[in-house]
């Protein structure tokens, strides 16, 4: 079979995932960033905010957690391969950059279903009724490919040092929790703060998982869907094209 063509290169892409599950998602960082922190958040504002909701807290702490999970540690992933120069070796090898992408997209997306699942239990265990169970499991799979994406995204800066990666992730992704209606319902959000939350892909999931909490949403429930993924789309060809454009400056 050619090594160039589309089934042997989505092979060597689920043995880079395999590869990322292996070594990279058990490491200290990731279990605080993307899974610890998240907890955090929750807990912190659900101590002085006992006025909002449990449906509503779980939702946002869904959101953190995929959020969180799919980007904890695709960012850093490139950089720490540069560093040990295993990078090259993957590059010598008969599989496309775009394959070595998708391969590290797959674990993240892999990784954040699997710790969100378990928090979405919790939230039924907690007596919350899970009325669109079909809408969630959607949107859990559409918003682990969008972030997983949006992590690969911020591993573009062809640096092979993992904490400046980090600190540029702990920028970007920071203020998109804040701004996404994770605290703060969009309805009492000022009409500055609803037009930031627009443009934040996490606004989209956090909706549908309310949604398929409580019935009750934001945004009409197919506008939420259709930007999910056409956010997933662009930040995947998107990051698909500027690794094969940086890849070289790594080496």
């Amino acid at each position: 079979m050619n090594p160039a063509s589309f089934p042997a290169q989505m092979r060597r892409a689920w043995a880079i995932a395999k590869k990322d599950i292996r070594i990279y998602y058990l490491k200290g960082p990731v279990l605080i960033f993307g899974v610890f922190m998240p907890l955090f958040l929750f807990l912190a504002f659900f101590m002085g905010s006992r006025q909002l909701p449990l449906s509503f807290l779980i939702s946002g702490l869904v959101g953190m957690t995929l959020f969180f999970t799919a980007t904890a540690v695709s960012p850093a992933i490139f950089p720490w391969e540069g560093s040990a120069k295993t990078l090259e070796r993957l590059a010598s090898c008969p599989i496309t950059i775009e394959a070595i992408v998708f391969g590290d997209m797959m674990a993240s997306i892999i990784f954040g279903i699997a710790i969100t699942v378990i928090t979405v239990l919790i939230g039924l265990g907690l007596g919350l009724s899970l009325l669109h169970g079909i809408t969630l499991l959607f949107a859990i799979l559409i918003g682990a490919c969008c972030f997983s994406a949006i992590g690969m995204l911020l591993a573009v800066p062809p640096s092979n040092v993992p904490s400046n990666i980090m600190m540029l992730s702990s920028l970007i992704k920071f203020p998109l929790v804040f701004i996404s209606g994770i605290f703060v319902p969009l309805e009492q959000m000022p009409a500055w703060g609803q037009m930031l939350a627009v443009c934040s892909p996490l606004t989209y999931f956090t909706d549908l998982v309310r949604y398929s909490f409580t019935d009750s949403h934001f945004f009409p429930v197919m506008n939420d869907i259709i930007a999910l993924m056409i956010c997933t789309f662009v930040f995947t060809v998107g990051t698909m094209y500027l690794h094969k454009r940086t890849m070289p400056k790594r080496m």
